[in-house]
């Protein structure tokens, strides 16, 4: 969209109202501290610019022709429309109210932000949310976004990338599942396992899996012939109901490790994990009211706050 305005041209109408309120350039000078001429050519700028003469002046007084008294009208219309928007726009800066828009990752949103959510409410019950759960990279100026959460590093450097922790990865499989295939003991005979893939949107490719053995970072490029892609969950209800062997977060799978429906392998390999990231356009656009949502996540899931 190209600028219909240019500063000068509103400062020329803020000019012309005055003018006209006072019938007079001289007091529309005083009253802004700018000398007569000055006035006096701000409105010659207008006039040429529309093609219409808005005063009729004499040595004694200036006087609103037609146009000048239809111009006027709405140039006190829009002014006033502007300057009610700004004044909104500096009391919400005081008192945070309006809407956030979100996009969070399926996964970890579901399990670690939508429960704090109404904790947020309560704390700024003039704040609305408006909440897209999708793994999908989003475009924050066409789609209209906030704020995104999502894993991962961020690579695009005109997003501030603010951490919320390192969720721990764990492998998983079902009871039954080891008790017909046995359980692995080494990262070698994940080889002979069926073994859960989930494809990286981004990407469009299984992911690796990620283990620590001797001291180093490795990754593991396993099969199987179930695949999942957007969707985290899905894969842990293929290996609670024996699909195979699993690796996701282990906030996806602490209640089912608790109930024994599903079981952790692998554990002397363990030690990974997978940062999670709340990301937005560049810092200083940022609204008040989405920054206090930023500034509240990471009070509630930064490493030692966990709820």
């Amino acid at each position: 969209m190209s600028r219909q305005f240019e500063d000068a041209q509103l400062g020329d109408m803020e000019l012309f109202v005055l003018a006209a309120d006072a019938a007079s350039f001289t007091v529309a000078a005083e009253r802004v501290g700018m000398t007569p001429g000055a006035v006096s050519r701000s409105i010659a700028r207008l006039e040429k610019r529309l093609g219409v003469r808005m005063f009729m002046r004499t040595t004694r007084q200036i006087r609103l022709t037609d146009a000048g008294r239809l111009y006027l009208a709405q140039c006190r219309l829009m002014l006033t429309q502007l300057g009610e928007v700004e004044r909104q726009l500096s009391r919400q800066q005081v008192q945070p109210a309006g809407v956030v828009r979100v996009s969070l990752a399926t996964g970890y949103g579901r399990h670690r932000v939508l429960p704090l959510l109404p904790r947020f409410r309560q704390r700024h019950p003039e704040i609305c949310l408006e909440i897209q759960l999708s793994n999908r990279n989003v475009d924050f100026a066409k789609d209209r976004f906030d704020l995104a959460l999502r894993a991962r590093h961020q690579t695009d450097s005109s997003l501030v990338a603010r951490k919320l922790e390192d969720a721990e990865l764990v492998v998983v499989a079902s009871p039954g599942y080891l008790a017909r295939a046995g359980e692995p003991r080494t990262l070698d005979e994940l080889r002979a396992h069926e073994c859960v893939q989930f494809v990286l949107p981004r990407t469009g490719r299984c992911v690796d899996w990620s283990f620590r053995q001797d001291g180093q970072d490795v990754e593991v490029a396993t099969r199987g012939s179930i695949t999942c892609s957007d969707e985290l969950d899905g894969g842990v209800y293929l290996a609670r109901h024996g699909g195979g062997l699993y690796q996701t977060s282990r906030f996806l799978v602490e209640r089912e490790l608790l109930t024994g429906e599903l079981v952790e392998v692998l554990a002397p390999y363990g030690g990974r994990s997978r940062p999670f990231s709340i990301v937005y356009p560049h810092a200083r656009l940022l609204p008040k009211r989405a920054r206090l949502l930023v500034d509240f996540l990471i009070e509630h899931l930064s490493p030692g706050t966990l709820v």
